[in-house]
């Protein structure tokens, strides 16, 4: 009798048969001939698409100017009751110039029982996709180490509006696959337990998210 391993690798055998002598895996051109987005390539409407899906996964949506973001930064964090909010080394100072709550820049010492007792994170992030809702970090410009982002209840991102894409395909060619990467889309739930949604379980409970641009 033959092992279900066996059976496997036959089929295998079986599958490469007629594969050219010398061919090597990834030789054969691959059809990629299918649809890269399914909606209008446009500013405007991609960051439209993008506000709906998010508030669809229950993050908070908001939408300003550069002018204007310092102004909501400061309300969002002042709403939250927020005292301390931990930040990236490098984000950019003007951002939190009109908060008062203390701030804890990352330097790569704030620990994960630290960041338990902070109140807010406030970071940027490496791109969107306005298809799926979602926002990639990378660890890139303003945004600091995975754990600045995961551990604090409530996490504050800005989206800039040159930084959507429209899908998935189109968003992948721009990141960096060595990068490590935390791809958000809401806020952390799960309803693994007789279906009841729990919020705050991988990451942040509430998620604020600032699209920056085109008002």
């Amino acid at each position: 009798m033959s092992s279900s391993r066996d059976t496997v690798l036959a089929r295998i055998r079986s599958a490469l048969t007629d594969v050219p002598a010398g061919e090597e895996p990834g030789s054969p051109p691959v059809r990629r001939d299918y649809r890269f987005t399914h909606v209008l390539d446009e500013p405007k409407a991609l960051l439209d698409l993008l506000a709906d899906n998010l508030t669809d996964y229950r993050a908070h949506v908001h939408r300003c100017t550069g002018d204007e973001l310092p102004a909501v930064l400061a309300r969002l964090l002042a709403e939250r009751g927020a005292r301390t909010v931990a930040l990236p080394a490098d984000l950019p100072a003007a951002w939190l110039a009109r908060a008062e709550a203390e701030r804890l820049p990352d330097d790569g010492h704030l620990t994960a029982q630290r960041l338990d007792t902070v109140d807010s994170v406030v970071t940027g992030c490496a791109l969107a996709v306005a298809e799926t809702g979602t926002i990639v970090l990378d660890a890139g410009p303003a945004q600091g180490r995975r754990v600045l982002t995961l551990v604090p209840d409530h996490h504050i991102c800005v989206v800039r509006a040159d930084q959507v894409v429209a899908s998935v395909p189109q968003a992948l060619p721009r990141l960096d696959p060595a990068r490590p990467q935390t791809w958000i889309s809401g806020p952390s739930a799960t309803s693994d337990i007789e279906l009841d949604r729990v919020e705050g379980v991988h990451g942040p409970r509430t998620l604020d998210v600032v699209l920056l641009g085109l008002v």
